[in-house]
């Protein structure tokens, strides 16, 4: 069946995401050429760049290469070893901006996604100003710049987010996707490597446009049974969907409130009822978590994630309540009225104790669990209205 509706595709890619947090985290790296990687052991190391700030890029340092290359290229540049973990968490903030705009996305690694905004851009005011409130929203969470690129499907949407890197925004819509692939070098389609674009080369095919217009038979002479697909690519065809992930990752819950309001009782309550659905269902799942965060959007969309890394992992509603609670209070409720609240728990370490496993906990941490485990029996035999936790 043809699509009746246009597809709004968003691929998100932070800039030189490595390097640009670690410039924001020490404003004397800012304007120098920051390499992530191995030691260079003065061009003598034996790894390679992870990645590297725009001014190193400008001395020809780029992912994958030889760390005594770079060091060749830029003997002053400031060499590190990076921080997975502020990566990371880095990370973990984005991916939380990117859901406050659509649950629709495909992680494609730590700094770059896919996002379908089809069925949610209408709520921030069509698809180019929901692609500029991702970018804003992005730079005032993080403090770092992405570069976007929206089109009708993912491989233009991926193309055209590196066209204006550094924080570029390029947009590209159905009757223009001709036109903006043709000119573009070979290599920039998806599959066509170094070699595949030499190969090309010697029959004179340089540019998308030109393995556009050739015969789909000749393509797949050239290509062997990729063929087929590296043409419709070229023109502009690509019917894959963003797909979400069903790896649990991290288990939440959230409520959007029929009138927005910041009436404290009522948040709070709704806070409770959230920890307890979130709590009950990692249990069920035999999880436990120690990051817990907060959602909050106000009644102009405004969106933010508040986190706490617990010393240790739960699934208990009141731990889970308690630290959310202390996280709404962190935001000034007197003028902002509030159109949504979430409770999500992640960073799953252990498995929920069971049988022997109550050995070596605490008597107070055996006593929850008891009670956790006698209040799941009750909301699963009378519904989840029939305990109430006092907020």
């Amino acid at each position: 069946m043809p699509r009746t509706k246009p597809r709004y595709i968003v691929h998100v890619d932070m800039d030189a995401f490595f390097a640009a947090v670690e410039q924001r985290d020490d404003p004397s790296l800012k304007d120098k050429p920051v390499i992530i990687g191995s030691d260079p052991k003065e061009g003598k190391g034996r790894g390679v760049v992870s990645t590297c700030s725009y001014e190193a890029r400008a001395y020809g340092i780029h992912s994958a290469m030889p760390i005594s290359a770079a060091y060749r290229k830029c003997p002053h540049g400031v060499f590190l070893r990076g921080n997975m973990n502020k990566y990371s968490e880095a990370s973990h903030r984005v991916f939380d901006i990117l859901e406050s705009f659509t649950p629709d996305i495909q992680p494609v690694s730590i700094d770059e996604a896919f996002m379908d905004i089809t069925g949610s851009n209408h709520l921030f005011g069509g698809p180019l100003e929901t692609c500029k409130k991702i970018k804003n929203a992005i730079k005032s969470g993080t403090g770092l710049t992405a570069s976007l690129g929206m089109a009708p499907n993912m491989m233009t949407a991926k193309i055209a987010s590196d066209i204006e890197k550094p924080d570029g925004l390029v947009v590209v819509g159905t009757d223009g996707i001709r036109e903006f692939l043709d000119p573009l070098p070979i290599r920039s389609l998806w599959g066509i490597g170094p070699k595949t674009a030499e190969h090309l080369k010697m029959f004179g095919i340089n540019t998308i446009g030109e393995l556009s217009r050739m015969a789909p038979r000749t393509v797949e002479e050239h290509l062997g049974a990729h063929g087929s697909h590296a043409w419709a690519l070229a023109n502009g065809i690509d019917d894959r969907e963003v797909e979400v992930s069903d790896e649990v990752g991290s288990i939440s819950n959230e409520h959007t409130f029929e009138t927005d309001t910041n009436d404290i009782p009522a948040l709070l309550d709704t806070l409770m009822r959230l920890s307890e659905k979130v709590s009950g269902r990692l249990r069920k799942s035999g999880l436990k978590g120690r990051t817990v965060t907060l959602k909050i959007r106000f009644g102009d969309f405004r969106t933010y994630t508040r986190a706490a890394t617990l010393n240790s992992s739960t699934n208990f509603a009141n731990v889970i309540y308690g630290t959310v609670r202390k996280k709404l209070e962190e935001f000034d409720l007197g003028s902002s009225r509030v159109r949504l609240l979430g409770v999500k728990v992640s960073n799953f370490t252990d498995t929920a104790w069971s049988g022997d496993l109550f050995e070596g906990s605490s008597p107070r941490d055996l006593k929850n669990e008891r009670i956790h485990e006698a209040l799941d029996r009750i909301i699963d035999k009378y519904g989840s209205r029939s305990i109430r936790h006092r907020s």
